[in-house]
């Protein structure tokens, strides 16, 4: 699994209800529901990855996540988990209001827009950063919304969103002492744990 996905990991409970959305092929559901005995779901749109999932013995639902989460009831989730898709919805602020409505805490994690390396790429050679946080072209990138650690934190300002914790992690590393305190400049992937206020 990815770090964001192993730290992300940490803050969930054993035997708690977890729906994971944009699961890709449930590797961490998969994970999670064998380490932690959690009740596990998963919405995914790529029906390659739903099979694997679904191989794996996990309850996937195919849904495009732009439809929103109007199906679920108020709380029905201890934990609502999107890693590296919210910068890939249409309106990552009304997903946002809506895993806080169905989960008690969301967990998110999204590559940041701010970090020394994406800066210094596009003053130096004047184009779209291409990284291991942003693989892709800007013709072709998945990624519609960017942001960054502030971006997002003004978003839960705006919404009465309550942020438990924030981590920054870059490469295979966290915890900096630079990354803690200037996470915006020093921090290539942002996690989250939120709730509604």
């Amino acid at each position: 699994m990815r770090l964001d996905q192993q730290l992300a990991e940490k803050w969930i409970k054993p035997n708690s209800r977890v729906l994971d959305l944009g699961c890709g092929n449930g590797e961490l559901l998969a994970h999670m529901q064998q380490k932690h005995n959690v009740q596990a779901y998963g919405l995914e749109i790529d029906q390659e990855k739903i099979a694997i999932a679904i191989g794996r013995g996990l309850n996937i639902i195919q849904q495009d996540l732009n439809l929103g989460l109007k199906q679920f009831a108020d709380q029905s989730f201890d934990y609502v988990v999107m890693a590296q898709a919210l910068q890939a919805v249409d309106t990552p602020d009304v997903l946002l209001r809506d895993m806080v409505r169905v989960g008690r805490e969301a967990i998110i994690t999204f590559p940041n827009f701010a970090h020394w390396k994406t800066r210094s790429f596009l003053a130096l050679k004047g184009k779209m950063p291409v990284s291991e946080a942003l693989p892709y072209m800007w013709y072709n990138t998945p990624n519609i919304h960017l942001c960054t650690f502030k971006d997002f934190e003004a978003l839960c300002a705006e919404n009465n969103i309550r942020i438990i914790n924030r981590l920054a992690v870059n490469d295979n590393q966290q915890g900096s002492l630079m990354m803690k305190h200037m996470p915006n400049l020093f921090g290539e992937t942002a996690i989250y744990r939120v709730s509604a206020l």
